[in-house]
C-alpha cells in the first residue's frame, strides 16, 4: 500500500488513470498558471490597464519560464499557497521595467482556481469520450447477445425471467444521463476566476469587466460577471458528478461479479485475474475494482461537501480540503471509465441453451 494508490508504481495500473491524472501534475498546474498570467497581462493591455510592451514581456516570459516544482516546496510550506513564490519567479523572468505589472489586480486564489478549472475541463473531455465508448460497448453487447434469457433477481432472490438486454439497459442508461448532466455543470464551473484581493475586482477599476472577459476569452473559459472565491457549489457538484459516474459503473461491476460466480455462470471474463493459491480461478478483478472505486468516490464526496463552508471572503482550510479530495475523485472516475471499457470488451456470454 501507499499514501496514494493513484501514484503507486504498480497499484496505479490497477486503480489509477494516467491520462486523467496528467491534469493534476505539478507541471500541468504550473503551465496553466503561466497561461493565466499571460492572458491577464494581454487583457489588461487591451483595456489600457498596463502598457502593451509590459504585456508582451510578461507573455514572452510566461512562455519561456521553466520552474522546477521541487524548488517551490519551501515557499509553499511557508505561505500555504504556491502563488507568491510563483509570481516572484515570473517577475524575475520579466525583469525591469515591467516586472511590477505581473499579476496586477489578481490574487493567489484567482490563479489557483483558474488553473484548476482549465485542468478539470481537459479531464472532463477524457471522461466524456470514455463514457461514449462504454455506452457504445453496451450497445454492442446488447445487439450481440441481448435476446438471451437470464434469471431476474430481486433482493438477491430468484424472481422472473428477464433478457440480457434488460440488464444492459440498467448499466447503459445511467451513463447517458451522466453525459447529459455535464454541460450544465460545465457552464457553472469552467469559468474564469478573477476577483483580486477580496473578490470585488476593485484593483482593476472601471476596466474590471473588460479585463475579465478578455482573460476568459483567451483561456477558452466562460465569462464570469464576478468572482466566486467562496461559492464552491459548482466544485462540489463536479465532484458529485464524478461520484455518479463511478457509482453507475460500480453497479455494473457488482452485477458482473455476481453473474460471473461459478454457480451462476451467466458471464465469463476473458483474461480475468489469477490466484496465487488456486491457479484454476478467474477472479472478476475489473468488476471488483469498479465497486471499490464507486464506494471510494462516495466516501470522498462527504468531505468535498465540507469544503462548501468558506469563512468570509476566503478560507484557507476549506480551500485546502478541496485540493486534497477533488483530484482523487476525478482520477477515480477516470479509472472507473477505463476499467469499464476494458471489462465490456472482455465479457463473454454463454450461448442460449
Amino acid at each position: 500500500m501507499s499514501v496514494s494508490v493513484f501514484e503507486h508504481p504498480f497499484l496505479r495500473a490497477l486503480l489509477g488513470d494516467d491520462a486523467v491524472a496528467a491534469s493534476f501534475t505539478a507541471a500541468a498546474d504550473l503551465a496553466a498558471m503561466l497561461r493565466f498570467e499571460a492572458a491577464l497581462a494581454q487583457a489588461e493591455a487591451e483595456a489600457g490597464v498596463i502598457p502593451a510592451p509590459a504585456a508582451e514581456a510578461i507573455a514572452r516570459a510566461a512562455e519561456q519560464l521553466v520552474i522546477d516544482p521541487a524548488e517551490l516546496a519551501a515557499a509553499v510550506a511557508r505561505d500555504g499557497v504556491v502563488i507568491p513564490e510563483f509570481v516572484r519567479r515570473l517577475r524575475a523572468a520579466v525583469g525591469e521595467p515591467y516586472a511590477g505589472f505581473v499579476h496586477k489586480g489578481s490574487t493567489s486564489q484567482d490563479v489557483t482556481d483558474t488553473s484548476l478549472f482549465l485542468r478539470l475541463k481537459a479531464a472532463s473531455q477524457i471522461l466524456l469520450a470514455r463514457l461514449d465508448a462504454v455506452v457504445a460497448g453496451f450497445d454492442r453487447l446488447s445487439a450481440e447477445a441481448g435476446a438471451r434469457t437470464l434469471t431476474g433477481r430481486t433482493r438477491m432472490q430468484r424472481a422472473r425471467p428477464i433478457t440480457l438486454a434488460h440488464k444492459i439497459a440498467g448499466w447503459r442508461d445511467p451513463l447517458v444521463r451522466q453525459k447529459a448532466r455535464l454541460p450544465a455543470l460545465a457552464d457553472d464551473l469552467f469559468r474564469l476566476q478573477l476577483g483580486g484581493a477580496v473578490g470585488n475586482r476593485a484593483e482593476l477599476g472601471e476596466a474590471a469587466r473588460q479585463v475579465a472577459d478578455g482573460v476568459a476569452a483567451r483561456l477558452g473559459l466562460g465569462p464570469a460577471p464576478r468572482a466566486t472565491h467562496v461559492e464552491r457549489d459548482s466544485i462540489a457538484a463536479f465532484g458529485h458528478w464524478c461520484t455518479l459516474v463511478a457509482g453507475s459503473l460500480g453497479k455494473f461491476g457488482a452485477d458482473i461479479a455476481l453473474m460471473a460466480q461459478n454457480e451462476v455462470g451467466e458471464v465469463s471474463i476473458a483474461g480475468g485475474g489469477g490466484s496465487s493459491a488456486m491457479p484454476e480461478k478467474n477472479n472478476p478483478v475489473g468488476a471488483e475494482i469498479l465497486v471499490a472505486l464507486a464506494r471510494f468516490c462516495a466516501a470522498l464526496q462527504g468531505g468535498l461537501d465540507q469544503a462548501l463552508v468558506h469563512e468570509n471572503e476566503r478560507s484557507g482550510a476549506a480551500w485546502t480540503l478541496e485540493w486534497m479530495i477533488l483530484p482523487q475523485q476525478v482520477v477515480a472516475a477516470g479509472a472507473a471509465t477505463r476499467t469499464a471499457l476494458a471489462l465490456t470488451d472482455a465479457l463473454r456470454f454463454p450461448e442460449a441453451s
